[in-house]
């Protein structure tokens, strides 16, 4: 029965549309349960519409509708589960529909298809005969549909079941509010170096391949060096500079040759060459030599890509390009030139992966969660991402391109006059005072009138260097790129989170492989076990802040206080070191901890003794306060941080803070969302950290609201049933206010 579940799940995946997979689908459950009939309903506008049948009349598809109050089959809808009945005319729900000439059948066995929640369609098998489906039958069928459920689902949008005017709309979760019109970029995701290893028919042919795709990854990497050259990014110059040196004849793009000329595919000869080279290097004692199996993995792939997807990254220089892809990466969006991209859209990955963060701090609209996109062939067609409405338009018509242009005008006229107040102060209409800083991790988005008017940086990621590298910066390169962040905030504070890799942000170099990333080994816990990248890290930032008093550091995933405490014996053991032997005048950093972990809000007297803040990371608290992964489609409709048990936390958090003399702060997405610090203004939070993208909205909404009203509201939320609840208790409060506008 398993052998039979997973051919018939296999065959209908692998359908080319929703119609084929239905009939395939019936055919092949009729033969399974050696039954006399079986037939599909597909939910449409609230109706069931007989999709396919094999047993009932094949012209009464797509002829025969029912609401969900009619029918049985309207029934296990309505009730979301299985209905089994040894004689269907005996119920008083029976409906005959003529056209479909099921007279004959008694016996009826039906159950949901059903997809997070929301219903699909109905799986329906008769008999002649009247007699009850044994358990077992009803088990494999159950079983079935929910099996189904996501490829189902998958191949109505494949199919384009939204269809105005040829324009096909695919569905998605919104990770970045905005809209974009430009061509579709599409890359098919992670490129395994891994290839089969197939011999070529023509060795001139392949090797002309191979030529070709050398010489592509040449000129790219010289263009990626160039570009950085020009940023004044010396360091990054010198591992592309180095990875082209890797692609001459005599080293690896003579190699790839050689084993083409030897007869392999161009894919096969580049998989060989870099996997035998990487294991020599990952063999070898000197760490130094074993950081450059990661070179040889990279130009291996960036050769790969080329090969595979010849020209995919070649578009016109001066035509910005929507990026279409598997799953967004650091790597991947630093390979396009500033300006260039203005959309992306991806199957995998949540609204609060990495990638989703740095769209929003790029200020580019992101779409996540969009199935069967990379099967659509949408390649170089014209695209209309809404990110604000979680909807992505393919080849649409002028009248709806001319409509979203105006939508796009409206949008930045608002953010125009958000602008406006940008260098005012955000202070409540009764007084209050409540500061706004950056999230940052590229320096290229401190240089602009928002940063400007920002009271610091409230948290600079440094994974995000360490991200663009192909291996662990040195202490000198750190210390450069720490005093540029410190330099470009002319003397307010900035807060430095140490190295938060682990969870949804690999580094490319240092692969960590779980099962559960987010639970695993990420952070501090990181930081901890390899002290010697700990206290590199920890000597750049100090010596990089010197006797100035603008730094304060952030430890992220604290889940304990031994954690802090051998912490805070690494930073002491760094600071007396180089006041000793670099710097007698070296400023000593506050020092505090990211609200992360659940259990810190039971101990936070014990951690006010060892730190000089917290700042609550709302992403993750969430997420583990909700046991929901942020970065998993199926469950993402469940990670909500207006949650009324989560805003309770974080009150409760607040006021514990203020008990025990331990500032605290938000420099989670919340921060940046208008509901959101509204809210936390009202806990009590006057110091919040957003992107750049969010900051002049908040700072404009905080100068026209009441402390005291938004007190009252959030009591309010804090006793609504759900996070829609709540965000519909905002939105109602800012209609009231003319504010409306603000939340789109």
């Amino acid at each position: 029965m398993l052998n039979t579940l997973r051919d018939i799940t296999q065959a209908v995946a692998g359908a080319k549309d929703l119609d084929a997979a239905l009939e395939l689908l019936v055919k092949q459950i009729k033969l399974a349960m050696a039954t006399e009939c079986c037939s599909i309903y597909v939910l449409d506008n609230n109706e069931l519409v007989l999709s396919a049948t094999d047993g009932l009349k094949p012209e009464s598809v797509g002829k025969v509708r029912m609401p969900l109050s009619e029918g049985l089959v309207g029934l296990v809808a309505e009730r979301e589960e299985a209905i089994n009945l040894a004689d269907a005319r005996q119920h008083p729900r029976f409906k005959l529909f003529p056209e479909a000439a099921e007279e004959e059948y008694r016996a009826f066995l039906a159950v949901p298809i059903i997809y997070q929640k929301q219903l699909l369609g109905v799986i329906v098998v008769q008999q002649a005969s009247s007699r009850q489906f044994n358990e077992g039958e009803e088990a494999f069928l159950m079983t079935l549909a929910a099996q189904l459920a996501m490829a189902v689902r998958g191949l109505k949008q494949k199919s384009g079941v939204q269809h105005r005017r040829a324009q096909v709309l695919f569905n998605g979760t919104p990770a970045s509010n905005g809209i974009a019109i430009a061509n579709a970029l599409v890359l098919g995701g992670d490129i395994s170096l891994e290839q089969p290893e197939q011999r070529c028919a023509d060795v001139t042919a392949e090797r002309e391949r191979i030529l070709q795709a050398i010489s592509r990854s040449r000129n790219n990497l010289a263009n990626l060096a160039q570009r950085f050259d020009r940023e004044q990014d010396q360091e990054v110059v010198a591992i592309f500079s180095a990875l082209q040196l890797l692609l001459e004849d005599s080293s690896l793009g003579g190699e790839y040759l050689r084993e083409v000329e030897e007869g392999w595919q161009a894919e096969t000869a580049v998989s060989r060459v870099s996997l035998r080279y990487i294991k020599q290097f990952q063999a070898m004692d000197d760490a130094y030599l074993k950081e450059r199996a990661s070179d040889i993995r990279e130009l291996g792939t960036k050769v790969l890509r080329q090969l595979i997807e010849p020209g995919q990254l070649e578009l016109d220089s001066d035509r910005p390009i929507i990026l279409v892809t598997k799953e967004a990466d650091t790597t991947l969006l630093a390979e396009f030139p500033r300006g260039k991209l203005v959309g992306i859209v991806t199957e995998l990955g949540g609204v609060n992966s990495h990638a989703a963060i740095l769209a929003r701090a790029m200020g580019i609209p992101a779409l996540t969660g969009v199935q069967q996109v990379l099967a659509a062939n949408i390649n170089r067609k014209l695209l209309v991402l809404n990110a604000t409405r979680g909807s992505l338009m393919v080849s649409p018509s002028p009248s709806v391109i001319s409509e979203f242009r105006l939508l796009m005008n409206a949008e930045k006229a608002l953010q125009r006059q958000y602008v406006q107040e940008i260098h005012l102060p955000a202070e409540t209409t009764d007084g209050q005072r409540i500061k706004l800083y950056l999230n940052a991790g590229l320096l290229s988005g401190l240089e602009s009138e928002i940063a400007d008017g920002s009271d610091g940086i409230g948290l600079y990621r440094t994974e995000i260097p360490f991200m663009l590298q192909q291996r662990f910066p040195s202490e000198s390169e750190q210390i450069a790129v720490y005093k540029q962040v410190l330099q470009a905030v002319n003397g307010r504070p900035v807060t430095m989170r140490s190295l938060d890799v682990g969870g949804d942000k690999p580094l490319p170099y240092f692969p960590i492989k779980e099962e559960n990333p987010f639970l695993g080994w990420r952070g501090i816990r990181l930081s901890l076990d390899h002290p010697e990248l700990f206290l590199v890290q920890i000597r750049a930032m100090l010596q990089a802040n010197g006797a100035g008093t603008q730094l304060s550091v952030l430890l992220p995933m604290v889940s304990n206080l031994e954690e802090i405490d051998h912490a805070l014996e690494y930073f002491e053991q760094a600071y007396q070191e180089l006041k000793a032997d670099v710097d007698p005048n070296l400023s000593r950093p506050r020092v505090g901890i990211m609200l992360e972990v659940p259990v810190l809000l039971f101990q936070l007297e014990e951690v006010a003794k060892r730190v000089d803040f917290i700042s609550v990371g709302s992403n993750d608290l969430t997420q583990y306060l909700l046991a929901v992964d942020r970065n998993n489609p199926r469950v993402t409709s469940l990670f909500d941080s207006y949650h009324p048990g989560v805003l309770r936390s974080l009150k409760n958090a607040h006021e514990q803070c203020v008990a025990y003399g331990l500032e605290s702060s938000v420099c989670g997405e919340m921060a940046g969302e208008p509901a959101g610090a509204l809210l936390l203004a009202a806990m009590g939070y006057r110091h919040l950290s957003m992107n750049q993208g969010s900051l002049a909205r908040i700072n404009y909404l905080l100068r026209r609201v009441s402390l005291e009203e938004l007190k009252a509201l959030l009591q309010e939320a804090m006793s609504k049933r759900s996070g829609q609840d709540v965000r519909e208790l905002l939105r109602e409060y800012l209609a009231q206010k003319d504010l409306a506008a603000i939340l789109n």
